[in-house]
């Protein structure tokens, strides 16, 4: 499932994940190392085109983790402080490196460093967590195939 699915699914909940996302540039970025142990990196995550894309330098650590194995975690960027504007959001899924029509797609539209990796998502979980009336924290789940799921604690 890719980000235009998701955010048919759950166009409210879409805009306002690319709303976090587009208030800092830069995010972190979880891959799995060879040793099955994580690794964070800093990453400019790009919208476009339906498609959530992750751009890295060539031969960046984080290309090759996700060469070997496509799953991550992407977090936005808290921001400065610590009220959370907009709340925390992450997103995870697999990542698959593209080339040929659809990297010089990309690479016309956005104009990157060259040379650079390029992956397309497909997303399993977009969770967003935030604090209501200063009272309760929300956490909104989101699962291919299912509904948005909202959980209230106090």
């Amino acid at each position: 499932m890719n980000w235009a699915a998701f955010a048919s699914a759950e166009p409210g909940s879409a805009r306002l994940v690319e709303e976090r996302f587009g208030a800092f540039r830069h995010h972190v970025l979880a891959t799995l190392r060879k040793d099955g142990s994580p690794r964070t990196s800093g990453l400019e995550a790009d919208f476009r085109g339906g498609e959530l894309w992750l751009g890295m330098m060539a031969g960046s650590l984080k290309a090759l983790d996700l060469r070997r194995d496509p799953r991550f975690s992407l977090q936005a960027n808290p921001g400065e402080g610590t009220d959370m504007g907009g709340g925390d959001v992450r997103i995870a899924g697999r990542a698959y490196e593209v080339g040929g029509e659809r990297k010089s797609w990309y690479t016309k539209e956005v104009e990157p460093p060259e040379p650079f990796h390029l992956f397309r998502t497909e997303l399993t979980e977009v969770v967003r967590t935030y604090v209501e009336d200063e009272k309760y924290l929300v956490v909104q789940v989101w699962k291919p195939g299912a509904p948005l799921r909202t959980l209230k604690r106090a």
